[in-house]
């Protein structure tokens, strides 16, 4: 019988990382050797998550879980301020990251492929673990070869914290790679009111919406002569993100080094 990986969760009392946790609790190829959590700690990691008792009661010390745990895999769902040092903990212990919090500069992210080549493990930062998002991602940037005039829209609940959102920025970014720079719209075009025309990535605009009762939706609107396209995914819930998660916790235990953006699972 295959052996079951072996899971902590760090940001295990959030929403997704509550998610997780049950993923973990209820998958027969994973097991749950720690929750981590200031908020929730001291609380039996089953019941947090409204399963039945699991016998893994959650701390709020981190390197402890890592030092003492037995686990293989981190996975994270903290915030942008803790996910760094958080990874640079994990990799000391030789704990393979699974990180799904954005806010990474290019430079964590060669410093932390550095750290898992050094130690000669596989680590994963994902802005969206959502398969429907990345197979987005990838349509629009097989689009913008053939419609190089191109806005992104994303949309999000009102008290998400930064603009424009990871996978808006990856979207961007994987774009860019099919696309040259192109300065749009009118060269005299002047905004009235400031921001109108959304933030500027390599010639194109981004756009943020952020309202109470909206969950995750992007859409890339392309613009051609006569036409236009728009590929757009929808999540509703944060259930639609674990399949991703399980797959990049089974994948980062078969290679060595960094990984940044899930689109490199799906070929």
């Amino acid at each position: 019988m295959k052996a079951k990986i072996r899971v902590i969760v760090s940001g295990a009392g959030g929403r997704m990382g509550k998610e997780v946790v049950k993923l973990v609790l209820q998958d027969e190829e994973l097991e749950l050797t720690a929750a981590v959590d200031r908020s929730s700690s001291g609380s039996d990691a089953g019941r947090l998550v409204g399963l039945e008792e699991s016998g893994i009661v959650v701390v709020s010390d981190l390197e402890t879980a890592l030092a003492e745990s037995g686990g293989e895999v981190l996975v994270d769902f903290t915030t942008p301020q803790s996910a760094y040092p958080n990874t640079l903990l994990a990799i000391k212990y030789g704990v393979r990251p699974v990180i799904g919090t954005t806010g990474f500069s290019p430079e964590q992210i060669t410093e932390l492929d550095k750290q898992c080549q050094d130690r000669g493990i596989g680590g994963l930062i994902a802005p969206n673990f959502s398969i429907g998002a990345i197979l987005m991602m990838k349509f629009a940037a097989q689009a913008a070869k053939y419609f190089p005039h191109l806005e992104i829209i994303e949309y999000h609940g009102d008290q998400k914290l930064d603009a424009p959102s990871g996978t808006a920025i990856k979207t961007a970014e994987m774009i860019s790679e099919a696309r040259q720079e192109l300065r749009q719209g009118n060269p005299k075009e002047e905004e009235v009111i400031e921001g109108a025309r959304g933030g500027y990535y390599n010639g194109f605009r981004i756009h943020s919406v952020r309202l109470p009762g909206v969950f995750a939706q992007e859409e890339v609107v392309f613009g051609g002569y006569g036409q236009s396209l728009k590929i757009r995914h929808d999540s509703y819930e944060r259930a639609g993100y674990m399949p991703g998660v399980k797959m990049g916790i089974q994948k980062v235990m078969g290679y060595t080094g960094l990984i940044y953006g899930f689109e490199h699972f799906i070929e």
